[in-house]
């Protein structure tokens, strides 16, 4: 069973992750800067206050952070969702944006694989889950959210949903950091990230693999 101490203090280390403060996570997740506030977390009479489902999900969304993940740190502050507590992982396989698109870096589910890859430290206190990798920007296509030089982390194994970042590779060898505006069983459009770049349809057919972005060192 979840506490009310145990919950507040998910988010406390969801902020801490992200490097700022509770009100700063709060206003990145669209809500009053005051919303997460110590003072928020009772009432005048002492009774404790709660943070609503609207309010952990908008967090959730901004930090995008699936919720097993958030629940993990409930309840163990820094547990592998499953509740097992193996030594984690500390440095994830990295690759330009440029060499990605060359045959003999993932296999066909998008996963890394051969060699030729670097290591980057992974970011968090919870370590990556299998599969998990990093993107190195290069060039200005992705401006202005993402700069040459920044790091993407991509999870493969994440479900992607509307408005995701995704990493998206074309059976051709196009490899391309997008939004996905919309997923139908025989298509998928993307929006780019540049305003000078077009947004882009694709069959289903010619897309090798599809995995969203779950972190950015902006």
């Amino acid at each position: 069973m979840l506490s009310h101490e145990m919950i507040w203090s998910a988010i406390d280390t969801l902020a801490a992750q992200h490097k700022l403060t509770a009100s700063g996570l709060a206003r990145r997740a669209g809500l009053d800067p005051t919303s997460f506030n110590r003072s928020k977390r009772l009432g005048p009479d002492g009774r404790l206050r709660w943070p609503s489902t609207e309010s952990l999900s908008k967090v959730l969304e901004a930090t995008q952070t699936d919720p097993e993940v958030f629940f993990a740190l409930a309840r163990h502050g820094s547990a592998t969702p499953s509740g097992s507590f193996p030594p984690q992982q500390s440095t994830i396989p990295l690759l330009g944006f440029a060499q990605a698109g060359s045959g003999g870096f993932f296999d066909d589910g998008g996963f890394p694989a051969g060699q030729g890859w670097d290591m980057v430290d992974f970011p968090t206190s919870i370590g990556p889950g299998p599969g998990v990798y990093a993107l190195e920007v290069q060039g200005d296509s992705m401006m202005p959210l993402y700069r040459d030089g920044d790091v993407l982390i991509v999870d493969p194994n994440s479900q992607t949903r509307k408005g995701d970042r995704i990493v998206l590779k074309t059976c051709e060898g196009e490899v391309m950091a997008k939004v996905l505006a919309r997923r139908s069983s025989v298509q998928v459009e993307v929006m780019s990230l540049n305003p000078e770049h077009p947004n882009r349809t694709f069959d289903l057919s010619d897309v090798e693999w599809i995995a969203r972005i779950i972190w950015a060192s902006q």
